[in-house]
C-alpha cells in the first residue's frame, strides 16, 4: 500500500474516493461543508433523505458525479465532545470494513480536523495501523491464496504546516506495521517451522539485510559454559536445540547503554512432565509471541534506524516431555548462581528469561524489558485488551504505560512488593518457580525481579494481547510491537 500526503484542495483530490467524518448531531466537519457546497448540497440532502447516522462506527457511501472523486464515504465518529482515540478507532474499523467491501483503487481521507483532541498525527498511524491489520492474511500453507484487495494508495488530507510530522508519521507506521507483521508470521508458524533454530535463522537475515545491525547465537555448549542450568532445564527435552539469540543495533554512540529487549521465545510448550490438557494446545505455539515482537521491533528499528544502541535477547526453546525432561522437585542452578526448585515444568518461560536477564547484566544496561506470554493468571487480571506491566523502576514502567497510550497499545501496572516474595521461597532452594494460587502475575514476576537487581528493569506479560484465541479470527496480533517501538523512540527524544 502507498500511503502519501494531500495538501491541496480536497476538491482536487484525484481518487475515487473521499472520506469524511460526521457527526451524531449529523453535522460536518469543515472539509466537508466545503464538499458538500461544491456538490450542490448533496451530502446534506442524503443525511436528510437517508437519516444518516453519525453514530462511531456507522458508515455510508454516496456516488458523486462531475468531480475528480466518485464516491464520498461518511464514517461516523460520533459525539464530537467525545472524540477520542477509542471512538477514532471504532470509526477506522468501520472505514476499514467499508473498503474491503468495494472496488476502491485510491482513498483521500480528510480526518485531519476531526477533533482538536486528536492530532493529525494520531489519526495517521491509527488508519495506517487499522487498515494494513485488515489486509494481513496468514495464508503460506493454504493451496488457495486470498485474493488481494484492489486497494493500492490512501493520502491523508492536512495543512503545509502539518506536511512535516505527518510525513514523518507515515514513515513511523510502515515502519511499525512492517513490525508487526513480521510478529504475527513468526507466531503464526507452526511448531514444526518456527523452532528455534529458524527463529536464529530470522535474526542473522535481518542482521545481514540491515545497517547498523550484528547478531550471536549461542548454542547449547556455550550455555552450558555460561552456567545456564536454569535454560537448560527447559531445552534438554527436546530434539530442538535451544538457542540465545543476540541482536546488536548501533545507532547510538559507541560509549551509550544499550537499552535492552528480552524476549521469552518458547516456540511450542507442551507443559513438559506437567503436561497441559490437550484442548487448545495447538496454540502454544504462540508462547514465543514475546520473541516474536522483539524480532518485529528490531525489524522496525532497522526500518527507521534510531540514533540509540539497542540489545535484543531471544530465549527460546521448546518445552517437551521427555525421559531426560526436567521434573516436578528437580533443583537447578541458574547462571546468577540462585539455586531454583522446579515445582511446576509449565513455568518454564521464567526459567529460560532468569538466565537471559543474567546475561543483559554485562551490557550495563541503561533499561531492560522482558516480553512474554508468561501467565495464565494475566488474563483473569486484565483480560485481552491490555498487557500487564511490572518492575523495579517507577521511571521505565511508566514510560512504557506513556508509549502504550501513545500507540494505542494498552498497559496497565501491577505490583510486585515485598508481600508477594515469599510465595516464591523454596524449603530446599534458594526460590522456586511458582508461588500459590494468588497473584501468578506477581509471583511470575516477583520470580524474574530476583535476577535483574543490577539494572533498571520492567516486564511486560502479554499472555492476553498477543494472539486471538479460537474460531476463525484467532492468530497472532503483533501486539506489544507498538508499544515497544514507541517506548525506543521516545528514549531516543528524550
Amino acid at each position: 500500500m502507498n500511503y502519501t500526503l494531500q495538501i491541496n484542495n480536497l476538491l482536487d483530490t484525484a481518487s475515487d474516493c473521499i472520506c469524511l467524518p460526521i457527526f451524531s448531531d449529523q453535522s460536518l466537519c469543515k472539509s466537508g461543508l466545503q464538499i458538500d457546497e461544491a456538490c450542490s448540497k448533496i451530502i446534506t440532502k442524503a443525511i436528510t433523505r437517508y437519516d444518516i447516522s453519525g453514530d462511531t462506527g456507522k458508515a455510508f457511501t454516496l456516488s458523486i458525479d462531475n468531480q475528480n472523486f466518485s464516491r464520498i464515504l461518511l464514517v461516523g465518529f460520533g459525539d464530537p465532545k467525545e472524540i477520542n482515540t477509542e471512538t477514532l478507532k471504532k470509526s477506522i474499523s468501520a472505514l476499514n470494513s467499508q473498503i474491503n467491501d468495494t472496488n476502491i483503487k485510491n482513498l483521500c481521507i480528510a480526518f485531519n480536523d476531526v477533533s482538536p483532541e486528536l492530532k493529525p498525527e494520531q489519526v495517521i498511524r491509527e488508519t495506517i495501523t487499522s487498515v494494513e491489520n485488515g489486509r494481513y492474511c496468514f495464508d503460506q500453507f493454504k493451496t488457495k491464496k486470498t485474493p488481494e484487495s484492489q486497494l493500492s494508495e490512501i493520502s491523508f488530507l492536512c495543512d503545509a504546516s502539518q506536511e512535516t510530522a505527518s510525513d514523518a508519521t507515515i514513515s513511523l507506521a510502515n515502519a511499525q506495521v512492517k513490525g508487526m507483521n513480521i510478529a504475527k508470521d513468526l507466531g503464526n508458524l507452526p511448531g514444526n517451522v518456527c523452532t528455534p533454530s529458524y527463529l536464529a535463522e530470522q535474526a542473522q537475515t535481518l542482521a545481514d539485510n540491515s545497517n547498523n545491525f550484528s547478531v550471536k547465537i549461542l548454542e547449547e555448549a556455550d550455555l552450558e559454559a555460561l552456567n545456564m542450568g536454569a535454560f537448560l532445564s527447559v531445552s534438554k527435552g527436546s530434539i530442538e536445540p535451544g538457542k540465545l539469540i543476540i541482536l546488536e543495533y548501533k545507532g547510538g554512540k559507541t560509549d551509550d547503554a544499550p537499552h535492552i529487549l528480552v524476549g521469552k521465545g518458547i516456540t511450542f510448550d507442551s507443559g513438559g512432565i506437567s503436561l497441559k490438557p490437550g484442548a487448545s494446545m495447538d496454540e502454544m505455539k504462540y508462547d514465543m509471541c514475546g520473541a516474536a515482537s522483539v524480532m518485529g521491533t528490531m525489524t522496525a528499528i532497522a526500518a527507521l534506524q534510531p540514533k540509540l544502541n539497542i540489545v535484543s535477547i531471544i530465549a527460546s526453546a521448546e518445552n517437551m516431555p521427555a525421559g531426560n525432561a526436567s521434573k516436578p522437585g528437580d533443583i537447578v542452578t541458574s547462571a546468577s548462581g540462585i539455586t531454583i526448585e522446579i515445582m511446576n515444568t509449565d513455568a518454564e518461560g521464567r526459567l529460560v528469561l532468569c538466565d537471559a536477564l543474567t546475561y543483559a547484566e554485562q551490557y550495563k544496561p541503561a533499561s531492560v524489558v522482558d516480553i512474554a506470554t508468561l501467565t495464565g493468571a494475566c488474563i483473569v487480571a486484565l483480560g485481552h485488551c491490555t498487557s500487564a506491566v511490572m518492575g523495579n523502576n517507577d521511571s521505565v514502567v511508566n514510560e512504557l504505560l506513556d508509549a502504550g497510550k501513545q500507540a494505542s497499545d494498552k498497559a496497565w501496572q501491577l505490583p510486585i512488593w515485598d508481600d508477594y516474595q515469599e510465595q516464591i521461597d523454596s524449603p530446599f532452594a534458594d526460590i522456586q518457580n511458582i508461588g500459590g494460587k494468588g497473584a501468578g502475575s506477581i509471583t511470575a514476576a516477583c520470580f524474574l525481579s530476583r535476577f535483574t537487581k543490577a539494572y533498571p528493569w520492567a516486564h511486560l506479560d502479554i499472555a492476553g494481547t498477543a494472539w486471538v484465541s479460537g474460531g476463525k479470527n484467532k492468530g497472532a496480533t503483533g501486539r506489544p510491537v507498538p508499544l515497544l517501538l514507541q517506548y525506543l523512540l521516545n528514549k531516543e527524544a528524550s
